[in-house]
């Protein structure tokens, strides 16, 4: 089994983390789930009947605690804040906070373990395919960055008003520094400050409703 899973072809990998997001190794998601941190990046197709059309549909969740943390959220391909559908209230912390709708989304997911992260950017659109009503998703992989470091404890009540300003730092396997994608600067720390949110009850990237309903 080990020599068959070295053989799958890089660009099979890519493609599921594109659409599916981060691939995270057992032993995270378990640590994850032990300490209560729920982000569910998928994305799927769903039809509005009354307005004939298909939809990706996002959820924005995650949260965090005091030395790990998970967060996903959806904004439009030019870096714009997407409104939700709906806002989720729930007793629980550290889960689903919005549902997202649009026919093309930006994905922003970030993993933090104390100051390294872990951070994937990946666009998401409708396309039609030749004889079929339902179209398929189209991903593309922007921006990975691997081992970023966190300048400062964002997860520490001393540094709260820090939250939404800075990012983490990520280099490339020669120590150069990456520069993230700049139309999604705001997008990616604002879900910094996701994965610092200790006990996270609140979306920090979706926006109210806007008069119109759907944004394109």
């Amino acid at each position: 089994m080990k020599a068959v899973a070295a053989k799958r072809k890089p660009e099979s990998a890519t493609l599921s983390h594109a659409l599916h997001g981060l691939a995270l190794p057992a032993s995270v998601l378990r640590a994850l789930q032990k300490r209560g941190i729920y982000c569910t990046p998928g994305i799927s197709v769903e039809h509005q009947h009354l307005a004939k059309r298909y939809v990706l549909r996002g959820v924005e969740s995650g949260g965090a605690v005091s030395d790990m943390g998970r967060a996903c959220a959806f904004v439009s391909p030019d870096g714009a804040a997407l409104p939700w559908l709906q806002s989720l209230d729930s007793i629980a912390v550290n889960g689903r906070h919005a549902i997202i709708l649009a026919e093309s989304l930006v994905r922003v997911e970030m993993l933090r373990t104390l100051r390294t992260c872990e951070l994937a950017i990946t666009l998401h659109a409708l396309t039609q395919m030749p004889g079929r009503n339902r179209p398929e998703v189209t991903s593309t992989l922007f921006f990975r960055g691997r081992d970023g470091v966190l300048p400062i404890d964002l997860w520490k009540d001393e540094h709260r008003a820090l939250r939404g300003k800075v990012t983490p730092i990520f280099y490339n396997r020669a120590g150069e520094v990456l520069h993230l994608p700049q139309r999604f600067e705001e997008a990616i720390r604002k879900v910094t400050a996701a994965v610092c949110c200790v006990g996270c009850k609140h979306a920090h990237v979706g926006v109210p409703p806007v008069a119109g309903g759907l944004r394109r």
